[in-house]
């Protein structure tokens, strides 16, 4: 049976957030809401401004109704609230209004808010509390995604390789602990914020002065970061989709503009080669999409992701990097380029995700203790 009401969808678009990865978001933002169908969805664009506040977003709201869509959305527009919630599936689960008009029900959330406040779990609750279906991973495997902490130490007892870490508090960073960093991981390493992606506040130390200096930019971003061996190997990136059970995409490979793939190489240098599919024989290919999935499963992430790896060949194969519950939808990101080489168009995609985010709040809205219609 389908999970679509049978009406058309008002779809709750989050974009903009809190996090350093603000501007991502509202690029993200223009591509999907470009690509979804106007006669199924019914828009309702909300921004997030870097303060927390909640708008509804009116030049969004404008470029949806004429189709001259800018290359992102701009974070503006009146207070929005919630007015009215009732748990479970149907035309008035969720009430919004803004500037005490009301604007209706919507059925579904779609967040694309990348790094803290959207993307690890935070979003995730409040839209569980308001009962509100939900695009992407639940609040566990959000947050686990989040941070890079956790994910390596999930990916270690799920017995993946990945590459050599030691992570660090800010009142932990010692001169015996950057001695160790040195001993362990040696040069070049990378030092990462615990919990933002898009290589925000990520640097690359080729010696002590450059380690520090990482670690000093690092703290500005989290308490908590990671000092991370520097592999010498190709950067590979495979896409998944649903989560009963998930499918992964062909891969994909990143051939960076500079030392790494930095913020700027992703979206301001335009320096990147991204080849989707990437050159790897068959049993290659299948050995990283059966790694994906594992590395999905591993951090109990849900609906989507994006799971990149280093190949070390010579070496150790493949190792498992990181996974992203809230990959990037912008016109040059992998996550939509690599299921459209895989025979998933974008809108098809928009497609699957909503529907799977209607599947599994009728699913678990059966479960004791949950909320449900009368």
């Amino acid at each position: 049976m389908s999970p679509y009401p049978d009406h058309r969808l008002r779809l709750l678009l989050l974009f903009g957030g809190q996090s350093a990865e603000h501007d991502v978001s509202r690029v993200s933002a223009v591509a999907v809401a470009r690509a979804l169908d106007p006669n199924r969805y019914d828009v309702v664009p909300v921004a997030i401004t870097r303060e927390g506040r909640w708008l509804l977003a009116d030049r969004a709201r404008a470029a949806l109704e004429t189709g001259d869509f800018p290359s992102a959305f701009d974070v503006d527009g009146s207070p929005v609230r919630l007015a009215d919630r009732r748990p479970g599936l149907g035309s008035s689960v969720v009430r919004l209004e803004s500037a005490g008009n009301p604007l209706g029900a919507v059925d579904v959330a779609f967040p694309l808010l990348h790094g803290p406040y959207g993307e690890d779990g935070t979003v995730q609750g409040l839209l569980e509390l308001a009962g509100l279906p939900y695009v992407g991973s639940g609040v566990l495997g959000s947050a686990v995604g989040m941070d890079k902490v956790m994910m390596k130490r999930a990916f270690t007892a799920c017995g993946l390789a990945t590459p050599r870490t030691i992570a660090l508090r800010d009142d932990g960073v010692t001169k015996a602990e950057l001695d160790r960093c040195e001993t362990e991981l040696g040069y070049p390493c990378f030092v990462k914020p615990a919990n933002l992606g898009s290589s925000v506040g990520v640097s690359r130390a080729t010696d002590r002065a450059g380690l520090e200096e990482a670690v000093e930019v690092a703290l500005r971003f989290d308490e908590w970061i990671l000092v991370e061996e520097g592999i010498a190997g190709r950067e590979i990136e495979v896409a998944v989709l649903g989560d009963r059970p998930p499918e992964a995409s062909l891969p994909g490979e990143i051939v960076p503009g500079a030392d790494f793939y930095s913020y700027e190489d992703k979206y301001l240098d335009d320096s990147a080669e991204l080849r989707a599919p990437a050159d790897l024989d068959p049993d290659r290919t299948a050995e990283v999409r059966r790694l994906a999935l594992a590395a999905f499963d591993a951090c109990r992430c849900e609906a989507m992701a994006r799971v990149d790896f280093f190949l070390e060949d010579p070496g150790r194969g493949f190792l498992v990097n990181e996974v992203n519950t809230i990959p990037g939808f912008t016109p040059i990101s992998m996550y939509p380029r690599l299921w459209e080489v895989t025979g998933v168009p974008y809108p098809e995609l928009l497609d699957r995700l909503v529907a799977l985010a209607l599947e599994r709040h009728e699913r678990r809205a059966g479960r004791t203790g949950r909320p449900r219609d009368d």
